[in-house]
């Protein structure tokens, strides 16, 4: 208490000063129109940058939220988008054929929680399992490209077999062409994969897109890949090319699964067919 008595005793004269100070501006704000705008403008002003800043830090924390809403509503877009269209001869809108309307593929959103890419056998696990209807043999993506193939599930989690292992083989094709390779990796670089049993004939060059041929009951045809970084045609039959994936394969979170609807059916047909 006497601290409190004796600040008030040692700055009296400048707390006087203030207080008429602060009477002065009331005056003068209350009863000059000029000087209480401008008063009123300024305060608007730092109250509405408070809160744009305060918007701002709250948008940032919820940019995760953001995020997986987004990508839930892609998997609604891509459901709604994955089905037979008739399309008419001039190709100016799009016809819907009630009889033959269906869906082929299914996507889900899942969650990449382990990812491995620096070793020769590669694998990433996600959040979703059986209980999510996962099963083996399903394609994963995202919006980039390819990431791998379904491989182990148990009832809430998913184990995927990277592109990045030795033993993977996609079924990968030249974009817009019916000139289709294999899709392998050689263990070396993360980010650069393999394209192998190419036609040394094809009319392929530096930078061109390659991406999945659709000729596999796991990846719909179209999905990307990469782009052709180095070509090796010392193979007189086949050209050995190099392919910088446009994945970072190090950076992966929300993925996409795909279900072919049709898989059985073209597997016990073929399975069929060897017997």
């Amino acid at each position: 208490m006497q601290q409190i008595i004796y600040f008030f005793q040692k700055f009296k004269y400048f707390l006087f000063f203030i207080v008429l100070e602060a009477i002065a501006l009331f005056f003068i704000f209350n009863n000059l129109s000029f000087h209480k705008s401008k008063f009123i403008n300024s305060a608007n002003s730092i109250t509405g940058g408070i809160y744009n800043t305060s918007s701002e830090i709250s948008e940032y924390f919820n940019l995760k939220k953001e995020n997986k809403l987004l990508a839930e509503e892609n998997i609604k877009l891509k459901n709604l988008l994955d089905k037979k269209k008739l399309i008419n001869p001039e190709k100016t809108f799009i016809v819907i054929d009630s009889i033959k309307f269906y869906q082929k593929y299914t996507y889900s959103l899942a969650k990449i929680i382990n990812n491995n890419y620096a070793y020769n056998f590669n694998y990433l696990t996600l959040d979703k399992g059986k209980n999510d209807n996962i099963d083996k043999e399903m394609a994963v993506i995202n919006t980039k490209g390819i990431i791998g193939i379904t491989d182990q599930t148990s009832k809430k989690y998913t184990r995927v077999q990277s592109i990045l292992n030795k033993n993977s083989r996609i079924n990968a094709r030249l974009k817009n062409t019916n000139y289709f390779g294999s899709l392998v990796w050689n263990g070396k670089d993360y980010n650069t994969v393999q394209l192998l049993d190419f036609p040394r004939q094809t009319p392929i060059k530096i930078g061109d897109t390659i991406e999945t041929g659709g000729k596999s009951t796991i990846f719909p045809e179209g999905i990307l890949i990469g782009k052709v970084q180095e070509i090796n045609t010392k193979n007189t039959t086949n050209s050995n090319i190099n392919i910088k994936l446009f994945n970072d394969m190090r950076n992966l979170g929300h993925v996409y699964i795909i279900k072919n609807l049709d898989q059985l059916e073209i597997k016990k047909l073929e399975a069929n067919y060897e017997e």
